[in-house]
């Protein structure tokens, strides 16, 4: 299939005459291409398409298509039952009101070239390039940031599930690629336990029992990968997907103990950064955030927000479950400045800043990373009482702290945080602590022969660290914060219009896909609020709560 750039071109005269009877105040479809124009071109998508070879649907039209299915949380073939009935649609893509429009498949086709070369980025890009072509995307202003949990596509399965399924899938896979083999080295028993879907339901409850299973399937599973890897086997075989993902998930959850198959301990096991939970999406993970518990992956949303314009969604960052936020504001900072869409000020909140991220931000990119930060974690600055860091002074120059006592530390070195964070590990001398009147303020252990130690950041992070954390006391600041919280709205939209919560597809490169033409769909939805003068959706407050006494805060403190 190859691609014949056919231009933007008009809108046919008899489609417009009827859409305007049709629509007399128009709809989204019909005010996003008079407002904005074509969003996209044949040419922007010319590289993922063949030079040759029969001719495809204009690639610019199934862009926008994916994108308003979006808006409207369409299923493909709704989308393309959209585009050969309905008149506004037909409009926004400049058909002529007879064009039979393309079988639904060709949405899955297109989103798998998107998906090969980045290219959701590229629709994004468009609907950012339209809006500040027509003033409504501006150069270093505000944004703020949030992630949210993603859940998979793939079900969530319970240990048994996943163990039992893991073999299933690499039966079925070789069953394809092997029959013939497969039959003559499959165990009778494996037809009545692997040929159908595993059910937890259908497993035993007591726990003894359970193990039992789970042991069984294991000895099972181990077979299988024996008889692959055996001499006689057909070439090809360990080559399977399905063979790799059970050898992977057997390594990870079983082991031979004086050649019995044994279910390995919990903490044997790899981190869950490595740990696979399904074998139908093997770039899932599992991870936890406070109470909520999931399998699948997380992103990142990055929004303008200024009073005046739309708050349009500049960058979307998909990544495993595990990824921590911390490590994402340099990510999402060279992003953003690689598209030209790098703001002033970025809010976020706890989970982003850090020391090294605020010098970056500031001096890799102009960015003002405003967010809570992590305070003193000494046990002296926890318990309010002694001396806590900002206590001693710190020389740089010449490598040294001094304490409130007038002592100079003695041993000033290079170490890795908890984090793998780079850190200064300062001690200071026993003899110089142990007779100290100051002791007890100093140090929280009864043992004399434990000295006085800081861990401070790099001279830059160090700094940064301290005048943020000074800033951040102020009332002024603590008001502008309170930007922050509107990106949660902006989450709860894409989960409630365009199904953010789940995975539509499989692995991470599709599910970024979706989530950048989620982002693209409700920047196109925000648009048109903006341009039919909808006002902004304000705070829910529930009956109850308009009942608390004025002078009296949320959570129950009177106001100053």
């Amino acid at each position: 299939m190859s691609m014949q750039p056919k231009g933007s071109g008009e809108i046919p005269a008899e489609t417009v005459r009827v859409a305007r009877a049709a629509f007399p105040k128009g709809s989204l479809a019909i005010r996003l291409r008079d407002e904005l124009g074509p969003l996209f071109t044949d040419e922007e998508f010319a590289d993922l398409f063949p030079a040759r070879g029969r001719p495809a649907w204009s690639p610019a039209g199934l862009a926008l298509v994916s994108v308003l299915q979006f808006v409207e949380g369409l299923t493909d073939r709704q989308a393309a039952e959209a585009v050969r009935a309905r008149i506004d649609v037909k409009y926004a893509l400049g058909l002529e009101l007879d064009d039979p429009g393309f079988d639904f498949s060709v949405l899955s086709e297109f989103r798998d070239r998107l998906a090969k070369a980045d290219g959701g980025q590229r629709v994004l890009d468009g609907v950012l390039a339209a809006a500040r072509e027509k003033g409504l995307l501006k150069r270093a202003g505000r944004a703020r940031t949030d992630s949210t949990h993603v859940l998979s596509a793939a079900r969530e399965l319970s240990w048994l599930e996943m163990v039992a399924e893991t073999l299933r899938s690499a039966l079925n896979a070789l069953a394809q690629a092997a029959p013939d083999w497969l039959a003559g080295i499959a165990e009778p028993d494996w037809f009545r336990r692997y040929a159908t879907r595993a059910e937890d339901s259908r497993f035993p409850t007591s726990r003894a029992k359970r193990d039992e299973v789970g042991t069984r399937i294991g000895r099972d599973g181990t077979c299988l990968l024996a008889a692959v890897l055996a001499p006689g086997a057909p070439e090809g075989l360990r080559g399977l997907a399905e063979v790799e993902t059970l050898r992977k998930v057997w390594v990870q959850h079983f082991h031979q103990v004086e050649g019995e198959v044994r279910r390995r301990d919990p903490k044997d096991r790899p981190p869950g950064a490595l740990r696979l939970v399904t074998p139908y999406d093997t770039e899932a993970r599992g991870s936890v955030k406070r109470d909520t518990m999931w399998d699948g992956y997380k992103v990142h949303l990055t929004e303008t927000c200024e009073p005046d314009t739309p708050n349009l969604i500049t960058n979307v960052a998909t990544t495993v479950a595990t990824v921590a936020d911390r490590s994402m504001a340099e990510t999402i900072h060279t992003h953003l400045a690689a598209r030209d869409c790098a703001p002033g000020e970025h809010w976020v909140d706890a989970g982003y800043p850090t020391g090294a991220a605020l010098v970056s931000a500031r001096h890799e990119h102009g960015i003002a990373l405003h967010g809570p930060l992590q305070a003193d974690n000494s046990a002296q600055a926890a318990a309010d009482s002694g001396f806590g860091q900002d206590a001693f002074t710190v020389d740089w120059d010449s490598k040294q702290a001094t304490c409130p006592g007038g002592k100079t530390s003695t041993t000033w070195s290079e170490r890795l945080s908890q984090r793998g964070q780079p850190v200064l590990r300062v001690v200071f001398s026993v003899s110089d602590c142990r007779p100290c009147t100051m002791r007890q303020a100093c140090i929280n252990t009864p043992n004399t022969k434990r000295p006085r130690e800081l861990r401070l950041r790099r001279h830059d992070e160090h700094h940064a660290l301290q005048a943020a954390r000074a800033e951040q006391k102020s009332d002024e600041w603590k008001e502008r914060y309170k930007i922050r919280a509107g990106v949660e709205g902006t989450i709860s939209q894409a989960v409630g219009r365009c199904g953010l919560r789940r995975s539509r597809y499989q692995g991470l490169v599709k599910t970024s896909l979706q989530h950048q033409l989620t982002g693209a769909a409700i920047n196109l939805a925000r648009i048109d609020a903006h341009l039919t003068g909808e006002p902004r959706a304000r705070t829910r407050t529930s009956h109850f709560a308009r009942l608390r006494p004025a002078d009296q805060t949320i959570d129950g403190a009177k106001k100053a």
